[in-house]
């Protein structure tokens, strides 16, 4: 066996080095399979940009007694820090849906009116936002229940802050439902009455606080879409006696917070009065209803109702429909 000698073994390793060094830049020239765009990303359509909104209330948009309460919540943001997604993320939903991308933000605060934010928040939100939707205390009055004084005070108050940071600004407030608990139990302050009149009356005191400012757009009747709910038969009027076969529970087990069907009409009811769109335009398919846990006739169903009370309220108005589009994994 002959053994090459140093002189050869030189000639040789430079040869194998340039052979190795053309094969690797030959590989590096392939296209990436990590580089490759993928069909999803590139058929994804844009959002048509909307600006900022903010929520201002308590548990009636952060979603007490729900799983409303966190869902989504990376898609909003929480001025207060405590990781809330509630009707502002279901709002969210439905507009991405629909091809909008609103910047979402929400100041809630547990059990509390307008009165309180704006002596203990108005550093939060006293910022120039392009729309502004926000609800008081359930009872108008935690003291003196039904009495709409306090509401239409701090309505002003916070609208006026609004407006001062922008003149633009779009603020239209919510008219809450008719609380079970304070009409079937005898120390309810709406007992023996019939239960869409609390709504009713929250409603008139809403109308109240809008007309005492320029400032204020208008009122969102949720309460009135929950009253057509009970007429129409999608959900049961009196929790207490249990729930109708085949209807909907729009409490949860306190029959005063909103049920998961509850706070999804809400939030239907903000969409189409926002955006002047159809509700019923998400359809059966609609995103969150699914991953709340609702089904496609409980969704639709509460789709119809935000679209009937939306017509009635304003009957000149067309609710423009849409194409859904898909949410994506983050949302």
């Amino acid at each position: 066996m002959k053994i090459k000698s140093p002189c050869s073994v030189s000639r040789i390793v430079p040869t194998f080095a340039l052979a190795l060094a053309l094969v690797g830049a030959a590989l590096s020239a392939q296209p990436s399979p990590k580089a490759a765009p993928r069909a999803t990303d590139s058929a994804a359509p844009a959002l048509k940009p909307m600006g900022s909104v903010l929520f201002i209330g308590n548990s009636f948009l952060f979603g007490t007694g729900s799983a409303v309460r966190f869902y989504r919540a990376q898609t909003v943001t929480d001025l207060n820090g405590g990781g809330v997604g509630g009707v502002p993320a279901l709002f969210k939903a439905f507009t991405t849906q629909a091809g909008l991308d609103f910047m979402v933000s929400l100041e809630t605060a547990s059990g509390q009116g307008l009165d309180y934010h704006i002596a203990e928040k108005a550093d939060v939100i006293g910022r120039p936002w392009d729309r502004v939707v926000m609800l008081g205390y359930s009872l108008l009055n935690r003291n003196k229940p039904g009495d709409p004084a306090l509401l239409i005070q701090s309505a002003r108050q916070v609208a006026e802050l609004l407006h001062s940071k922008n003149p633009q600004v779009d603020i239209r407030l919510i008219a809450t439902w008719s609380r079970a608990d304070q009409v079937y139990p005898k120390a309810g302050h709406w007992h023996g009455k019939p239960i869409e009149q609390m709504a009713k009356d929250v409603r008139a005191a809403y109308d109240l606080a809008a007309a005492g400012t320029p400032h204020i757009r208008g009122v969102i009747p949720v309460g009135e879409a929950w009253n057509r709910a009970f007429r129409t038969g999608v959900a049961d009027p009196n929790p207490y006696d249990g729930i109708a076969y085949g209807q909907l529970d729009l409490w949860t087990y306190d029959h005063y917070h909103p049920s998961t069907y509850g706070y999804y009409l809400e939030a239907l009811m903000i969409f189409g009065d926002l955006t002047g769109l159809d509700p019923r335009a998400l359809g059966k398919n609609e995103r969150a209803g699914f991953e709340l846990g609702l089904s496609p006739d409980q969704a639709t169903a509460l789709q119809q109702v935000a679209f009937d009370e939306l017509s009635a309220q304003q009957p000149n108005r067309k609710l423009e429909t849409f194409a859904p589009i898909g949410l994506g994994k983050k949302g």
